[in-house]
């Protein structure tokens, strides 16, 4: 991917707000365990320190250096940055253009919740910054907007999605935790399709099934080959083809399904299907759309 891609897949935060600014820091929401937020300054801006969290990025624009392990590193546009709890390190931009990232810190209990094996040690990344297209996939869903809070069963999501990740680029084998537990995951299946137009919490697939959060997410992929919460998207988006080639309109279609807009219904439409809801519809009636 490049630079520009990149940076087009983070849009969205408050860019009229912060257009000019020689240096700021923008926070999301705070999520339980997991913390996002935006960097934008020149020169040398974070005198030594360390967080008790993994800080997990990418850099946006310019030039980011930093002091770490012993080590100065570079990052530029695209590349990926993970700093380990309790390590020393600093930041600053490494050009005058300044430098923009966006960063999430996540909690280590956190992640160990998610990896599912107690025995086995957190995931250590001896390379501080590389490349990794599954892993920005990620990130881009996660620190995409800022502005908006992802619901229980996407953070849920993207925390598994993001300790597969540095399992993967820490060289450790990926363990599994005992036996799939299908009963499990058709318990969750089943009323993942029966509330396809509800907010389903994670709360509400730990009480159905027995386990926890993450063992769900872990037994659910192994038996059906993703998330529950892009099983129900899917779901949501089946109905909705049937829906709009029947002649429902877009925003009806959007409310019936449980998405919250027609923009958000066309986002993930084309997004699966890759067309938009509207050409489909024309398609449908046999006519022709040029986008």
């Amino acid at each position: 991917m490049s630079g520009e891609q990149t940076t087009q897949c983070f849009e969205g935060l408050e860019r009229s707000c912060t257009a000019g600014a020689r240096d700021h820091i923008v926070s999301a929401p705070p999520l339980p365990g997991l913390e996002r937020m935006e960097a934008r300054f020149n020169g040398r801006f974070f005198a030594p320190h360390r967080h008790d969290t993994y800080a997990i990025g990418v850099t946006l624009q310019g030039v980011q250096t930093f002091s770490y392990r012993g080590a100065s590193h570079v990052s530029t546009s695209g590349r990926i940055l993970v700093l380990h709890p309790d390590e020393v390190h600093d930041g600053a931009a490494g050009t005058d253009a300044g430098l923009r990232y966006r960063m999430l810190y996540l909690a280590p209990e956190l992640l160990r919740s998610a990896l599912g094996f107690d025995h086995a040690p957190l995931p250590f990344v001896q390379t501080p910054v590389f490349e990794d297209a599954e892993m920005l996939s990620t990130l881009a869903t996660a620190l995409g907007s800022l502005e908006t809070e992802p619901g229980d069963l996407l953070a849920d999501e993207l925390v598994a999605g993001l300790a597969r990740g540095l399992v993967r680029n820490s060289g450790q084998a990926t363990r599994t935790n005992g036996r799939i537990s299908y009963r499990s995951a058709h318990l969750a299946r089943d009323y993942l399709r029966e509330n396809m137009a509800a907010h389903v919490s994670s709360h509400a697939l730990e009480a159905v099934t027995g386990i926890d959060r993450f063992a769900i997410a872990r037994h659910f992929r192994a038996a059906f080959g993703t998330s529950p919460h892009r099983y129900q998207i899917m779901r949501r988006l089946e109905c909705s083809r049937r829906m709009i080639a029947d002649g429902s309109s877009l925003a009806d279609t959007a409310a019936a399904v449980g998405f919250a807009d027609q923009s958000h219904l066309t986002r993930h439409f084309k997004r699966s299907f890759g067309i938009t809801p509207g050409k489909w519809a024309a398609a449908c009636r046999g006519e022709s759309q040029s986008s």
